[in-house]
């Protein structure tokens, strides 16, 4: 008996010698980085986190451009503004994949525009964009909608009476709301059950994203999808989301084909209509269900974070908000209608949310890369089938780029004449062939939000409260943790 435990230990510690020497010649293919061992890679020296400070650490030990191992795969990862901008845009085709995984292949089999590839991506993409513009995303028409949303977060912050609130699911409801706008072609009121459960199933999703338990279930699917709760919970999040989007879809078709396109969905049923028959053509039910669940996925949790943070910044920095209020004031007056064009009268607060999103860096590392083909990466030969991880915090930090990179300061987006002036490494939508789609969608909602609250209120602390956190909470995005504010009607 004996023996044979001998053995066996012996077996199996062979096998991780191997396995280990295996990894040690694979790794010559790829740009130097710590040293993976077997069955985890470097997971397990990364706690099973891609975390920024621990990616910081080792960019100064292997350079901006290492290699992680994941499991089994190869991630290279790019560190600062020039790794960034030149690993994505330099050779911008050869990179624009998007790695396939369990988790992801659960998510969306493949279909839609955040994790599809090739020629349905290329087609569901320039859909996606042509529809937005049709839409008149960025142009007037397509105002009222977010003026709408940001008048219903006024009344109820106004019904509030000066009295603490948190502001997360008052905030949450107005992004998803736009959302919902734009796709589905109407709002649900916050008492709605669904709209409560669909707003809370996204969040269990995202967060499912970047914890422990994305890596151990793609080591374990089998094992974490029948015992481990908070897979079982992603599960039947995913389920709820696309059953209430197929009941819409379905509302849609009832109705019928309308003398006008009214939202997304009408523009995507009308082209599956027009491309009945065209070989070539994506268009079909499961990828518009897809692709709404992406717009989703990617416009609400974004947005709504950066809000909050932006409300925690106001009472954490009051000056800069008395300045905001005094420019709105001065150029506006206290009743003016907020359009985007006005950002171009208001260079400080303009600034002041651009550094919102430079300083809170919601998304500190971008939505995995891959390479569709043999390339090159500043320098080093990267083998087709490569996840490249661009590190966004590393570019919105980097002390060659901003001149306070650890402080709150506005002026890094004004000039000495305070006009307002775009930083090239200002890049919290990515850069290359998958920056965000709904990029400029989110700058007007983050606008005009911000600036009609500002122009209805002053938030302060709770009286008694004189100081708060403003330490982020890790997960897919980096939340502001839990806090309260008053809204004092100016």
């Amino acid at each position: 008996m004996l023996t044979v435990s001998v053995l066996l230990i012996l077996f199996v510690v062979s096998l991780l010698f191997v396995q280990f020497l295996k990894l040690q010649w694979m790794r010559r293919r790829f740009p130097p980085g710590p040293t993976p061992y077997p069955f985890f890679g470097n997971l397990l020296q990364m706690n099973f986190h891609i975390h920024h400070e621990l990616l910081k650490k080792m960019a100064k030990t292997h350079g901006n451009v290492f290699t992680l191992w994941l499991a089994f795969r190869p991630a290279v990862v790019l560190q600062g503004f020039q790794a960034v901008k030149e690993g994505l845009t330099v050779h911008a085709e050869d990179v624009a994949g998007r790695p396939t995984s369990i988790v992801f292949d659960a998510l969306t089999h493949g279909n839609g525009v955040i994790f599809s590839n090739g020629h349905l991506w290329k087609q569901q993409r320039r859909f996606g964009l042509a529809t937005m513009r049709k839409m008149g995303v960025g142009k007037k028409d397509q105002e009222y909608r977010l003026q709408e949303e940001a008048y219903h977060l006024v009344e109820y912050l106004q019904n509030t009476n000066g009295k603490p609130l948190d502001p997360t699911m008052p905030v949450v409801h107005t992004v998803a709301n736009v959302i919902c706008s734009v796709i589905l072609g109407h709002r649900f009121s916050k008492d709605d059950e669904n709209f409560h459960r669909l707003v809370e199933s996204f969040d269990v999703i995202i967060a499912f994203g970047n914890s422990i338990y994305f890596y151990v279930h793609e080591l374990f699917p089998w094992l974490t999808s029948h015992f481990l709760s908070t897979c079982k919970e992603f599960t039947s999040s995913l389920d709820f989301v696309k059953t209430l989007l197929a009941k819409e879809l379905e509302s849609h078709k009832e109705k019928g084909k309308r003398e006008e396109n009214q939202d997304f969905i009408d523009y995507y049923l009308d082209e599956i209509e027009k491309t009945k028959g065209d070989a070539d053509a994506t268009y079909d039910e499961e990828n518009l269900i897809q692709t709404i669940f992406d717009l989703f996925l990617a416009g609400t949790d974004t947005t709504a974070t950066t809000l909050r943070w932006a409300l925690l910044y106001m009472v954490v920095y009051p000056d800069i908000q008395e300045k905001v209020q005094k420019e709105l004031d001065a150029v506006l007056g206290c009743s003016h209608l907020i359009c985007y064009e006005d950002r171009k009268k208001l260079p400080y607060t303009n600034a002041v949310i651009h550094e919102i999103q430079r300083y809170s860096n919601i998304v500190l590392i971008a939505p995995p890369r891959l390479s569709v083909k043999d390339t090159e990466l500043l320098g080093f030969r990267i083998p087709k089938d490569t996840v490249i991880l661009a590190n966004i915090d590393s570019v919105l930090s980097d002390p060659e780029q901003w001149e306070t990179p650890d402080q709150f300061n506005p002026d890094h987006f004004l000039d000495q004449d305070g006009n307002f002036v775009n930083r090239e490494a200002f890049l919290p939508f990515s850069i290359g062939h998958r920056v965000c789609m709904g990029e400029l969608l989110a700058r007007m909602e983050l606008f005009i939000v911000f600036s009609t609250l500002l122009q209805a209120f002053t938030f302060t602390l709770p009286e008694g409260v004189k100081e708060v956190s403003t330490k982020f909470v890790f997960g897919s995005t980096m939340k502001p943790p839990p806090y309260q504010l008053c809204a004092i009607p100016r």
